[in-house]
Order: structure tokens, then sequence, then C-alpha cells
């Protein structure tokens, strides 16, 4: 089976210290995987928005075992960090040593908060600041993208169609395919999450740090047309929980499973015989919200 690994860096603690430890484990086992950057303020990391938002605490409440970055009463007055400004030798390396980067978004706490219900207008700021903060770093343009919480609008479909990019990783669902959301059809392919997340099973009944791995690997034997693809993030399998990811890979490669990247995974699809299906949205168990989702097929 083969298991695409979507890692999103949301924090500028996640792109310093959680991808570099990442990168080293993922040259341990000799993989590649696909890293998607948020490159702008890190308003995440010092306060507000959403931190305070009452539908969040439960959530937090229950993810507290992954030890998430939290956020210091000292710095909910501080001016938020640019992520790309001080990560940018970093997200050089990630991409020097054979792994994929793409964008996420602008500013992650934004995109969270506004992105489903945006306009054409904000949708292209967020992403045109971006595309342009990673050429700027890179040399090239940015031919990947993943929307943050899996929160995306119809306008970014129409963006993403015309930068041309390879793929995006926006949705969860179970096979690759074709968006139509309110109208918008788009020919950038979609490689949806198909695994839940470690801060989605986490406090779930039975399901604790010591065996969560399993409940992940498990999820991994379900057959599906083009492989499996696990979202993790910087600022929890980069950090306090390495040691699942590395659990992850160990049993993924002692069951001859393929850990690769996103690109990998679209390169053996037969692009001419994809499907196209709606967007819509739905919840998953442990997450909060609505998420875009793979929803039905279309003639």
């Amino acid at each position: 089976m083969k298991i695409g690994l979507r890692v999103e860096v949301a924090t500028l603690q996640g792109a310093l210290e959680g991808v570099p430890r990442l990168l080293k484990l993922f040259d341990e086992y000799q993989l590649r995987a696909s890293f998607f950057f948020s490159l702008g303020a890190d308003r995440a990391s010092v306060g507000g928005g959403r931190w305070f938002n009452p539908q969040q605490w439960g959530y937090r409440r229950r993810t507290a075992p992954l030890d998430l970055p939290k956020v210091g009463l000292a710095r909910l007055f501080t001016s938020p960090p640019v992520i790309a400004n001080r990560a940018a030798d970093l997200i050089r390396s990630v991409s020097a040593a054979g792994h994929e980067v793409g964008i996420a978004c602008d500013d992650r706490l934004a995109w969270l908060a506004d992105a489903a219900d945006a306009d054409a207008g904000w949708t292209r700021q967020q992403m045109d600041r971006a595309a342009k903060v990673l050429r700027d770093i890179t040399g090239e343009a940015a031919q990947i993208s993943a929307a943050p919480g899996w929160q995306l609008n119809p306008h970014l479909l129409a963006w993403q169609a015309g930068q041309g990019l390879r793929f995006a990783s926006d949705t969860r669902g179970r096979s690759a395919f074709l968006p139509v959301l309110q109208g918008v059809e788009s020919g950038v392919v979609q490689l949806p999450t198909t695994l839940p997340t470690a801060d989605e099973l986490i406090g779930q009944p039975g399901i604790s740090l010591d065996n969560l791995h399993e409940f992940i690997f498990s999820e991994s034997r379900h057959l599906l047309p083009n492989g499996h693809i696990y979202s993790l993030r910087a600022e929890c399998e980069g950090l306090s929980q390495l040691s699942l990811m590395e659990k992850l890979l160990v049993m993924w490669k002692g069951s001859s499973d393929e850990p690769l990247t996103l690109g990998e995974l679209y390169d053996a699809l037969d692009r001419e015989k994809l499907p196209r299906h709606q967007v819509g949205w739905g919840e998953v168990t442990g997450r909060p919200g609505y998420l875009a989702m793979q929803s039905l097929p279309l003639e």
C-alpha cells in the first residue's frame, strides 16, 4: 500500500524545531514527504483569534496529551513573527533534501476563521502572498498546495487552476478526483487525506498515546484505489510525538508499505480517467467544525 505523507507546518516553532526532526527521521528511513508551509504572520503562537473560541475548549482538553504548542500569556501582547522571514533557510533545506515543498496559505489563523465564506479577492490575496513568498525563497513557482484545516472555497479552486498547479490536497476523502464546488470546476487534481489524524484519535475511547499508532496503522489497512494519505503536523509528530511517527514508519515499512510524497501518488494516477466529484461539507469524529469532503460523483 502506498502511504502519502502530507506534512502541514503551521507555526514558526513547527518550522524551526519540528521540521528538522522530521527531516532527520525521514532521512533515516530513506523516504520523502510533501511539506506545506503557512508563510505569513504566526498569530497562532501569540494568542488571540480562534484560541479563545469556546467551541475549541473541548478539543484542546482532549488533545492535551499530544502537548501541542501552547500560548504563553506573556506572548499575547507581542507582534507575531513572520514564518517565512525566520524559516527561509529551513524551507530551502527541505527542498534540497528532495522533499516536496508547497504552500498552505499566508495567515493560517485568518484562513481557518474566514476561508470557507471568503470572497475571490480575499482568497487571491492570501494565496498570491504565499506563492510570491515561496517563489522568493526557492526561486521556483509553487506547484502544490494544501488548505489548512481542510477549509476551502470555490475561489481557491479557481486560483489553483489559474496557477496551473500539479495537484492540491484540500479535502478529506477516499480517492483522487477532480473537484467541483458551487459551480466551479477545476482540472487540478485533489489528493484527499484518507486517514484520521493523531489529534482526532487521541482521547477517543480506548485510544491513548501508547496505542495511537496501532489505530492509525489499522485504518491504513483498508484498501483504497490510490493508496492512503496521512496528514501530520510539524507541531505534533515533529515535536512531542516524533516517536509516534517513527512507530508508524516501522509498521508501514514492516508491512511492505511505501511511505512517499503526494507527488509520487499523483504520478501513478491515470489522470485521463479521474472522476469528477462534488466537494461538500462534513464532520469528522474528533475534530470540531465542518471540513471540505469528497462528495457525490458527477457524470
